[in-house]
């Protein structure tokens, strides 16, 4: 089988990633490579439903917490800020406990989050509830992608698009099972809230063993390369790129979670066939998230897929302008294929840094600053609705900003690193 990728196979396995000349690291245990992939998959699983299970319900908090309409309109904005901001703290608590111990405390805090939040009196514990269990989230998705780097350097397209295919599948899992879990267990959207506290509970436990494995790669800093602290990510096109592509991609992602079922009915679908067309979109990404990495690590330049998912995307909305409801499945299906953005951006970031150091450094900066960029969008969306009461002029927007989105992946797949770059500015 040919290699994935070039810069990962430079790094032998026994050896720290990053650190040049260091002495070989001590060889896990052979139960740790399954651990690692069992708790990256569960992990992965619980990196959305604390958001996508409460869309269904929102009706039911609003009025069982006395919530205003432009509380609930801000809270559907809280995830993207918390990302950005919990997310720039994650280098420095990996390089302090290292990322296994940060992740494994990532998913003890969703736990406890989204334990808590169902059963608080008031709007404000349900939002620091909310933010708690966000904070757990941001702090693993940065580092998702450097725990891929350190265990699996050579498998890095397989295992983030095994990681992300489970991100999507418990993405449109939470948002189809919550409402059918929530009347099976006697209809209280409190208790429809909180059994996703379980299946987070359940990522705890192979990230505590990983943490109590000292030799493994997982408990060990990512910050031992020389230099990595000195790499400048703010002057580096590739860093900038990358985030522009994270940030763009994710603000389409949450505009189309957010208003495409509104755009099949008022196109004069049904509430249930807008639903349905949702989650079609949204279990696309099952599988082209586990295709979508390992081709791009068989390429030298990642820009071209990074094109032939924006036309996609692009399809998709002019259809929307012109034949929403004739051709709603076909933009449905084109729409998912367009948001596998996301596992693209995930590999690209393993791929264009050397060193586990270098890559926890980028995944902060392009996540947090993607999902800093990304927070205008689906509120502009909303406005544009509001003031012309159609979809034309929102719709144009939306396959307006794919462009800048192809641009951005184009410059950020090019066959270069970040370490480069700054050498090259030495």
């Amino acid at each position: 089988m040919p290699d994935e990728t070039r810069t990962e196979t430079r790094l032998p396995a026994t050896t720290t990633p990053g650190v040049p000349g260091d002495s070989p690291a001590p060889r896990p245990a052979a139960w740790v490579t399954p651990l690692v992939v069992t708790g990256l998959v569960l992990a992965a699983l619980n990196l959305r439903p604390a958001i996508t299970s409460l869309g269904p319900l929102l009706e039911d908090v609003r009025g069982g917490l006395h919530m205003s309409g432009t509380v609930a309109g801000v809270l559907t904005s809280v995830p993207p800020f918390c990302f950005a901001v919990f997310g720039f703290t994650a280098p420095r608590l990996a390089r302090r406990f290292g990322p296994g111990a940060v992740v494994c405390a990532g998913m003890a805090a969703i736990t406890a989050g989204l334990l808590i939040r169902p059963f608080t009196s008031g709007t404000p514990a349900f939002l620091a509830a909310s933010a708690l269990a966000l904070m757990g989230i941001a702090v693993s998705n940065v580092l998702m992608p450097v725990i891929v780097k350190r265990y699996f350097p050579d498998r890095v397209g397989t295992m983030t698009g095994l990681y992300s295919m489970a991100l999507a599948l418990g993405t449109a899992f939470a948002a189809a099972a919550t409402v059918p879990m929530t009347e099976a267990l006697g209809g209280s959207w409190r208790v429809g809230l909180g059994v996703w506290a379980v299946l987070a509970a359940l990522a705890v436990l192979p990230w505590t063993a990983l943490v109590r494995d000292r030799s493994g790669a997982a408990a060990r800093s990512p910050a031992g390369a020389p230099g990595a602290r000195g790499l400048s990510l703010v002057r580096s096109r590739t860093a900038w790129a990358l985030a522009c592509y994270f940030g763009i991609q994710a603000s389409g992602a949450y505009i189309t979670m957010g208003w495409m079922p509104q755009v099949f009915r008022d196109a004069g679908l049904s509430a249930g066939t807008a639903g349905l067309l949702l989650a079609v979109t949204m279990v696309m990404g099952v599988p082209l998230a586990f295709v979508i990495p390992r081709l791009a690590t068989r390429l030298k330049n990642q820009g071209p897929i990074a094109v032939a998912l924006g036309l996609c995307g692009l399809t998709a909305f002019t259809g929307l302008l012109l034949a929403p409801a004739s051709g709603a499945w076909l933009w449905a299906v084109l729409l998912g294929i367009s948001n596998c953005s996301f596992p693209l951006a995930l590999t690209m970031i393993g791929m264009r840094s050397r060193s586990g150091a270098g890559v926890v450094r980028l995944s902060a900066f392009a996540q947090s600053t993607g999902y800093l960029m990304s927070i205008p969008g689906p509120l502009l969306i909303g406005v544009l609705y509001q003031n012309t009461g159609g979809w034309g002029l929102p719709l144009l927007i939306m396959g307006g900003f794919l462009v800048p989105q192809m641009v951005a992946g184009v410059i950020a797949g090019r066959d270069r690193t970040i370490e480069d770059e700054t050498r090259m500015r030495d």
